[in-house]
């Protein structure tokens, strides 16, 4: 699938999964459900008419009721409601009794709870009660907590680099060269940012399962499990490394491609600038020159080259003794250098050989 994208292709995917990941892993640390479960809390004793409101049922019989009953020493009441009274309350505190006694799990209840990097909270009958995670960690587990906020607080900033830069790479995908060295960093942070994402996350789980264990009593969880924030962190992480794998594939595949177009370019400049074997060039004897746009300035080899550009004889054949096979400036070079010096030693040759 990949062979076949484009360039402009690979860095729009590459973006998404990057806005994807920078979304979810904010959403993630700003939430507190990276782990929930219950508290085991033992039931408040019935023992007094203001507890009683805040008592569950019991499993031998009911001994509680909405509101506290009223004092059956009231002297305001008939003396057969005061019986009445005492009679319901001495029923309940003897219920009351048979409830702290009772065996099994009747006297604990079981809260639910949630936690993540700032705050657990805990729900009451009256809603949710918070605390500070912070303060909750054991001393010797709180510096690495901190390093793992330090981490995710890293894991976002390098995410949100790389997506501007994937931005500013789509911008300017009309400039080769400048596109390619904005993937190069954008690749470089994206992979980056997805390794401090993991240690960020391997490290709070490890803090949670420290606090766990030697954590206040009073908040250790029952049974817990992973949240849905946590779901969300590692799903943020797996859409960074699969934009680090696309950016570092559109940005491989770019290199390959220029190079490619480089190999081509430079064979055809060969294939247009090749010269034909020397056998052919020179036969019998002669020089001939190997390309139709050589010109060269008046003087300078007047005795091989017409004024019409055609090649004149020297001596008394028709075939030249000596030909330009380059082109030569007004500064001249040192190949025509070479070549002009030969030429005139073979003049000089003919004419001492010439009768005449």
């Amino acid at each position: 699938m990949l062979e076949n994208m484009s360039r402009r292709s690979r860095s729009l995917l590459s973006l998404t999964l990057t806005t994807l990941a920078l979304a979810l892993s904010i959403l993630a640390l700003c939430t507190s459900y990276w782990c929930e479960g219950t508290h085991k809390v033992v039931k408040p004793l019935c023992l007094s008419p203001v507890k009683m409101r805040n008592c569950g049922q019991n499993n031998s019989e009911p001994y509680t009721t909405e509101s506290p009953t009223q004092n059956p020493y009231n002297r305001t009441l008939s003396p057969q409601r005061r019986d009445e009274l005492a009679k319901i309350r001495q029923r309940q505190l003897d219920n009351a009794v048979h409830y702290i006694w009772e065996t099994g799990e009747d006297k604990y209840t079981f809260r639910y709870f949630h936690t993540g990097f700032w705050e657990s909270c805990e729900k009451h009958v009256d809603g949710e009660k918070c605390r500070s995670f912070i303060e909750l960690t054991p001393g010797e587990t709180q510096g690495v907590l901190w390093l793992s906020v330090i981490s995710e607080f890293t894991y976002i900033g390098l995410l949100g680099m790389g997506f501007l830069l994937m931005w500013l790479e789509l911008l300017c995908s009309h400039k080769e060269i400048h596109a390619l060295k904005i993937n190069a960093y954008a690749a470089i942070c994206t992979v980056l940012s997805g390794l401090m994402g993991m240690v960020a996350h391997m490290m709070y789980t490890t803090v949670f399962q420290m606090t766990v264990i030697v954590g206040p009593k009073d908040w250790r969880p029952q049974t817990w499990d992973y949240g849905w924030s946590f779901a969300l962190a590692w799903i943020s992480f797996s859409c960074c490394m699969g934009a680090a794998v696309f950016t570092l594939n559109s940005y491989t595949k770019t290199i390959i491609e220029l190079r490619h177009k480089q190999r081509l370019r430079l064979e055809e400049t060969r294939a247009a600038s090749h010269a034909p074997p020397y056998d052919e060039v020179v036969p019998g004897g002669g020089l001939y020159s190997v390309s139709g746009l050589l010109q060269c300035p008046d003087g300078m080899i007047d005795v091989a080259w017409a004024p019409d550009g055609t090649v004149m004889g020297v001596g008394n054949g028709d075939v030249p003794t000596l030909v330009l096979l380059g082109g030569c400036g007004p500064e001249g070079c040192e190949d025509c250098e070479r070549e002009m010096d030969e030429m005139e030693e073979a003049m000089e040759r003919e004419r001492a050989d010439s009768p005449c």
